[in-house]
C-alpha cells in the first residue's frame, strides 16, 4: 500500500534540470491564496527571461481554469513588472484539455517571453494564485522553467 501511494505521488513528478527557476509541490494538493511560490535572483548584468510553467492537476481540481500572478520584484519589494493570466484547463463541458498521464493533467503555460531585467541587483519572482475560492484543491506541482 504505502508503495502504491509513493508511486502515485511519484508519478506526476518531473524530471528536474537546470533550467528550472522555482518548484513546488503542494502538500495534500492544496494551494492556499496567499502562499506565495517564490524564488530570489541575483542580476549581475541584462538577463533576458523566457519563462514557462508546468503545472499538474488531479481529478480534484474543480474549476475549468486557473489564474495566476506573476510578479518580480526590486531589492526594496517594490513591484519591478508583474502580469495576471487566465489558463483554460478545461473545456466547457468540463472535460479536461490534456490527457490524464500517471494521475495528472499536466499543462506546459506560457508565462513572461523576452522578460529582460536590465539594472544590477537582487530581485525576487513571485507566484500566486488568485482563485474567487481558496484554498484550491487538486494542484500537485508547478515548476517553472526559463527556456
Amino acid at each position: 500500500m504505502a508503495l502504491a501511494l509513493l508511486m502515485c505521488f511519484l508519478g506526476c513528478g518531473q524530471k528536474s534540470n537546470n533550467k528550472e527557476l522555482m518548484q513546488r509541490s503542494f502538500y495534500e494538493t492544496i494551494w492556499e491564496r496567499f502562499d506565495y511560490v517564490t524564488k530570489d535572483v541575483e542580476i549581475t548584468k541584462p538577463t533576458t527571461y523566457d519563462l514557462s510553467l508546468r503545472m499538474s492537476f488531479t481529478d480534484d481540481y474543480p474549476y475549468n481554469d486557473i489564474s495566476l500572478i506573476f510578479t518580480v520584484f526590486d531589492e526594496n519589494q517594490n513591484p519591478y513588472r508583474a502580469k495576471g493570466y487566465k489558463f483554460n484547463l478545461k473545456d466547457a463541458e468540463g472535460h479536461w484539455n490534456v490527457e490524464k498521464v500517471d494521475g495528472c493533467y499536466t499543462f506546459n503555460l506560457p508565462i513572461n517571453k523576452q522578460l529582460t531585467i536590465t539594472d544590477p541587483g537582487k530581485y525576487q519572482f513571485r507566484l500566486e494564485q488568485k482563485m474567487p475560492i481558496t484554498p484550491v484543491v487538486g494542484v500537485k506541482e508547478m515548476v517553472m522553467t526559463n527556456n
